[in-house]
């Protein structure tokens, strides 16, 4: 049987809400909760779900790894999806502490960063007997929204073996002690429609009070990196800078989800992992 699904989401990475479609029994599944309500992402943030999604507490998004064969992340991780069932979004939190914002980002730079620290993963990959990865370039290169604090950009990979595609849409939420990153995983076909219905959902988000950007205040712990590293792993990142790929190459290897294209066509996929009983 072939490997599949492995995690992008970095050390940091982790924060994304999942909402799935319905199942004919939602007992014999997934602990969802079910839109519309408020949920609790950990101290630090919230959501208000919107009907016709659902949601995963850490112990539901575990659950949900272990079925997609996602290796662990070492942190708290929340999930949401909506009722295509044809994206799920993994949501965590890293204590980063302030990022600045004012930094130029180099698409160029950050991807060949990327690939030499691929090809340090692809090491581990193959110890582990799963598939390596080849990097293929942009799907969306960086852009930040200034006006909600987020970074977002989306890598297009390939699996070496079978050449089957594989795309993660990233973001990266800033507060004002740390960053919520999100990793929404789907088939390379479905990413527009669900980078849209994904986008219905982070109006709904927002950090815990004090917590938010804006509350920023001098004296607070400010991170020895901008925006640039948060998208190759922060201190990974800057180790990265120095030459020491071996360290962004570990950070890669945790933040990649990878799902089979072929199995998630229209949807099938996730409706048919979601139904299943525990």
């Amino acid at each position: 049987m072939r490997t599949l699904l492995l995690a992008l989401i970095a050390p940091i990475i982790a924060c994304v809400t999942l909402s799935v479609a319905a199942q004919d029994n939602p007992d014999e599944g997934l602990p969802w909760q079910r839109g519309p309500t408020v949920v609790q992402m950990g101290s630090h943030a919230a959501m208000d779900l919107p009907e016709g999604f659902k949601f995963l507490d850490p112990d539901g998004a575990r659950e949900l790894n272990v079925l997609m064969q996602n290796p662990p992340v070492g942190t708290d991780e929340y999930a949401i999806a909506d009722a295509s069932g044809k994206w799920v979004a993994f949501f965590a939190y890293e204590e980063t502490g302030y990022i600045k914002d004012d930094e130029k980002i180099d698409p160029d730079d950050i991807l060949e960063s990327i690939r030499r620290g691929t090809v340090q993963s692809n090491k581990e990959r193959r110890d582990r007997g799963w598939d390596e990865l080849n990097i293929l370039g942009w799907s969306a290169q960086p852009e930040y929204d200034d006006q909600i604090k987020s970074l977002a950009w989306s890598i297009l990979a390939e699996e070496a073996s079978t050449h089957e595609k594989v795309v993660n849409y990233n973001t990266r939420l800033l507060g004002r002690y740390g960053v919520m990153d999100v990793v929404v995983v789907t088939a390379p076909e479905e990413l527009a429609y669900a980078i849209e219905n994904f986008k219905r959902t982070v109006p709904g988000f927002q950090f815990s009070a004090g917590e938010t950007y804006g509350e920023y205040q001098p004296g607070d712990h400010v991170a020895a990196y901008g925006l640039a590293a948060l998208i190759t792993g922060g201190a990974a990142a800057v180790a990265a800078k120095k030459g020491l790929f071996a360290v962004i190459g570990g950070f890669l290897l945790a933040a990649w989800k990878i799902v089979l294209a072929g199995l998630v066509a229209a949807g099938a996929w996730f409706k048919s992992l979601f139904s299943k009983k525990r």
